[in-house]
């Protein structure tokens, strides 16, 4: 994996509460964030860590710089991966959330021609506990170990994380997919990495009953994956015409026929089952799931 612990970090959005508190934490746990960016703060200074109004003058100031994270507002977050991708900035973790969805294709299409590699919208980062800690999930649920973590729900990858740290079950690596529609890296992408990495003996795939990327996740661990999965779809006991996803995504199932939820979870299910992932019922059932397919 190409996640080091010393690679220079830049928070874009230092300036927002968020940025300027999460800035703060991972850098306190030994994260290498070298430089925030904040249009009209140029020259101030953050928890010890310094501010630019620009990222090219952040990479004149500090050097080469390897992870962006973005803390703007979401109609900003365009032109601030923009800016992270022309400073050649290769890995961008996009923690805003509510991303307008023309923008991401915006950015996802420059992402592919520069070969930018993109987390989120949404995204509440990635950790490799006690070496690497980018976004805003809560480190102390987090140990070392072999267990791999993949999530779309946001804040459930910490409670699962617990779970397994409760168990004597540590995480070779835990990231957040983001819970925006249109994201960057998938699944997929991080179930290849995760199969390729010597340190992760097992992965644990957190996902939304209603969502094509499951099924696709499904798909593609059937013919490529050959470590053992275990999933947990959120919201599989929940009444048949409840929806997944943000506030605007609720709103918009609930004013239209919802009929479609159970053939999609029915399908999602499925998916899984014939890739021979083993499911877990809640959240609490995943520790002892990976102890048994560890034995």
């Amino acid at each position: 994996m190409q996640w080091m612990p010393d690679s220079k970090v830049l928070i874009q959005g230092i300036a927002t509460p968020l940025g300027s508190h999460y800035a703060a934490r991972m850098k306190a746990y030994g994260t290498n964030v070298v430089a925030g960016v904040s249009v009209g703060r140029g020259g101030q200074q953050a928890n010890e860590i310094p501010i630019f109004d620009l990222v090219e003058e952040a990479i004149d100031e500090v050097g080469e710089i390897e992870i962006s994270l973005i803390f703007v507002d979401a109609y900003e977050v365009l032109d601030a991966a923009l800016e992270a991708i022309a400073a050649r900035i290769e890995r961008i973790i996009i923690v805003t959330c509510g991303v307008p969805p023309l923008d991401m294709v915006s950015l996802l299409s420059k992402a592919r021609a520069t070969n930018t590699f993109i987390l989120g919208s949404g995204s509440h980062g990635l950790i490799i506990p006690d070496k690497l800690w980018l976004g805003i999930c809560e480190p102390h649920f987090y140990t070392p170990g072999n267990i791999g973590l993949i999530s779309r729900i946001d804040s459930l990858s910490d409670e699962v994380a617990f779970c397994l740290t409760q168990a004597g079950l540590g995480q070779s690596i835990a990231v957040s997919l983001g819970t925006d529609g249109i994201i960057g890296a998938n699944f997929e992408q991080w179930l290849q990495i995760l199969e390729e990495d010597d340190s992760t003996e097992a992965i644990v795939l957190l996902g939304q009953p209603d969502g094509s990327t499951e099924i696709a996740a499904a798909n593609y661990i059937a013919s490529a994956i050959k470590k053992p999965v275990i999933a947990y779809i959120a919201g599989l006991q929940a009444p048949v015409e409840r929806s997944f996803g943000d506030a605007t995504t609720i709103v918009a199932t609930q004013l239209s026929q919802a009929s479609r939820a159970t053939s999609a979870e029915k399908q999602t299910i499925a998916a899984l089952k014939q890739a021979k992932v083993n499911i877990a019922k809640r959240p609490s059932e995943i520790p002892k799931l990976v102890q048994t397919i560890l034995k």
